[in-house]
């Protein structure tokens, strides 16, 4: 870590040149104009722009850029824009601050903590992830602590209209953004609610995964996967020629892996992690196909599950900024493939290295997820996981030690990777809703702990993005 003389004298150089420290903040209230209009107060923060208002019944949503340091420790080397959303209900309402650790959605939608608490939701493109990406891009700028730092200064400048407590939230990659910020940032929000967030701590210990594979689900449903995977890559010759037919009709190609056989086999290694990832179990499990299942189906039941067009540099090129992160910070699992013995072509191919530019260089730092494991079990306070118990990321998940306090970790019996406090056990959903609406600072009425807000079908529909190639 860089002494704090250093980061002080970033600090002051940042508030000097792009206006966004605690001094600038307060001049931007100071500027705001004398209007009750939630958006002429927003676009009066220094740095904000207007991008679009979306109509919502019961809410007004904005579509909003930031400009942002490309390097908050040298702030005066240059700015990128950072786009973020604001999903505005009432200044006297407590807000959520969210992020998917990707890109951000722009069609109006609520968090789960959002709904339980009845707030305002703020949620922000996670840096690199186009279009927020500085140009050119110094891919040595995209990590954890440069990306809590574009968090705090979102919460500093919008902290000024949105007075009441604060809760930090996300799912999978983004429920790893939330973890990371309160480590940085530990007095920003009130609370902080991790959903499915892997705790990668030693990237070349993954011994969790295979013990996960070797017992999750039925024997019978784990036979069943491994025989069909097996049989994926009997038929290689006939299914790469597909892909590759596929692929040339539909002008993808596979450049980053090397070929439609590399990219295939790639593909295979991933069935039974995005089957348990993202296939519910209780019917997925009857669906998985014998052995003698006609090519079109397996075909099929693969594109299901694991999704071809994925798997191509077309499909790569969105999550560049994670694979870079998972190989330079973030770590990703590692796991055999007994169940594919004497079939890989590729040994080692499955890694983030080869779904990474190669002039992109990557240096793995050993130090990042040790770090923040150290903190959450230590000085986790008002912090709340909450895994999947079918879910191979929840294999290495966060845990608490003796100095964390008023903190939960909750796992979803049979969930994968949409689990939520909603699918919790019902005592673990009455405790998680009350402690949520305990640090959010508005309990539930007559002591039952329920979400405030009714059910909204157009904003509250959970969506659980596939994630193949072993993405959070």
């Amino acid at each position: 870590m860089r002494k704090a003389t250093r980061w002080l004298l970033s600090l002051a150089v940042l508030i000097g040149t792009v206006g966004a420290g605690s001094a600038s903040a307060g001049a931007a209230t100071a500027a705001e104009p004398k209007t009750d209009d939630i958006k002429d107060r927003i676009l009066a923060i220094p740095g904000m722009s207007f991008i679009e208002e979306k109509p919502v019944d019961g809410y007004r949503y904005f579509v909003l850029n930031y400009t942002q340091p490309i390097d908050h420790r040298h702030p005066s080397k240059g700015t990128f824009q950072q786009r973020l959303t604001v999903l505005h209900k009432s200044v006297d309402r407590p807000t959520v601050f969210f992020t998917s650790g990707y890109n951000v959605n722009t069609t109006p939608s609520r968090s789960e903590p959002t709904k339980i608490i009845d707030g305002n939701q703020v949620s922000l493109e996670y840096r690199y992830f186009t279009p927020s990406r500085p140009a050119p891009a110094d891919w040595k700028k995209l990590d954890i602590r440069q990306a809590a730092n574009d968090q705090h200064r979102i919460f500093e400048v919008l902290h000024r209209i949105y007075g009441k407590n604060w809760i930090a939230t996300g799912g999978s990659k983004g429920g790893m953004t939330a973890t990371y910020y309160r480590r940085f940032f530990p007095h920003d929000m009130n609370g902080t609610v991790a959903y499915v967030a892997p705790n990668d701590v030693r990237n070349d210990e993954d011994s969790a995964y295979d013990r996960f594979f070797r017992n999750v689900g039925t024997a019978q449903c784990r036979a069943d996967l491994a025989a069909i995977e097996r049989e994926a890559l009997v038929r290689r010759g006939e299914m790469v020629g597909r892909f590759q037919e596929w692929a040339d009709k539909e002008k993808q190609t596979f450049e980053k892996v090397g070929s439609a056989d590399q990219a295939y086999e790639v593909m295979v290694t991933d069935l039974v992690f995005g089957f348990w990832q993202y296939q519910p179990a209780e019917t997925a499990c009857a669906e998985v196909p014998k052995p003698t299942v006609s090519t079109d189906d397996l075909w099929k039941w693969m594109d299901k599950v694991g999704g071809f067009d994925s798997y191509t540099d077309q499909g790569m090129e969105p999550y560049t900024p994670y694979y870079y992160q998972a190989g330079t910070q973030l770590g990703e699992p590692g796991y055999g493939y007994p169940q594919l013995a004497g079939l890989l072509k590729y040994p080692g191919i499955n890694n983030s290295r080869s779904f990474v530019p190669k002039d992109i260089p990557m240096r793995f730092d050993k130090r990042a997820m040790p770090d923040v494991d150290h903190w959450v079990r230590h000085h986790a306070d008002r912090m709340m996981f909450v895994n999947g118990q079918y879910d191979p990321w929840s294999s290495e998940h966060f845990e608490l030690g003796k100095g964390a306090r008023d903190s939960y970790v909750f796992t979803v019996p049979g969930g994968n990777h949409g689990s939520n406090i909603a699918k919790l056990k019902d005592a673990d959903r009455t405790k998680a809703t009350a402690e949520l609406l305990d640090w959010a600072g508005v309990p539930a009425p007559s002591g039952e702990a329920t979400p405030l807000a009714p059910y909204d079908k157009k904003l509250d529909k959970q969506e659980v993005r596939r994630m193949p190639m072993l993405r959070p």
